[in-house]
Parts: C-alpha cells; structure tokens; sequence
C-alpha cells in the first residue's frame, strides 16, 4: 500500500507533534543504527533534527503493518541523504500516550525509491 501525498503529510504533522510531547524511542540495539551514526559523525541530537526535518518528499513506503513490536502503529520509511550516504529511516507513531519510535536509522543496504521526488 503506497500512501498518498495528504496522508504521508499527517502522519509526518502527527509524528512531529507526538516527538515534541513524548521524544523518540531509538532502537538502538540494532547495531546497524548505531554504527550508522559513527561512521556519518552525527550525535543523537542530530539524528533527532533529522527526524524533525523530514518532509514529504523524503517519503520512500508505507504505511506499512507493524509486526515486530506488539503490532502497534504503522510504519513509514523516508530516506534523506546525510553526508553523501543514503539514509534509510523506518519510525512510527508508537502507542497512544507514548513515545514515537524510530525503528531504523542506518545507511541504505539498496537503493531507495522517492515517489513523491518530483523530476
């Protein structure tokens, strides 16, 4: 399922205002994510603004169904280019009255696809 440009906009509005109340969850367990961010240099603090600056063009698929963690909110994927490298960001809504959760915050493993890049 592909989200269109008005639902791919509220969910970005609703996941920013929810990370201002509630801040993110990183799982950063995922070793992927965290030696993401020492090899782009960036601190945790920018990993965040990068979440505050996605915009709709940046979207790459969902909604996806959320399988992994309780089967809570859906899933979105954006990718944003941070240092010259791809970024692939997979985050979600979480549960209500709780945090956002940023599931994947890692270096692109293939190339991603923008449907909303236009040109």
């Amino acid at each position: 399922m592909m989200g269109d440009k008005a639902a791919i906009s509220r969910f970005l509005s609703n996941f920013k205002t929810k990370m201002k109340v509630y801040e993110v969850l990183f799982l950063d367990e995922r070793n992927k994510n965290t030696q993401t961010l020492a090899k782009l240099e960036i601190t945790p603090l920018a990993r965040r603004k990068v979440l505050e600056e996605l915009e709709v063009r940046d979207y790459s698929q969902g909604p996806l169904a959320e399988s992994m963690y309780g089967g809570g909110a859906e899933m979105w994927v954006f990718g944003k280019m941070i240092r010259g490298q791809e970024v692939y960001i997979k985050i979600t809504l979480g549960y209500p009255s709780a945090s956002v959760i940023c599931i994947s915050f890692h270096v692109a493993e293939f190339a991603m696809q923008y449907p909303m890049k236009s040109g």
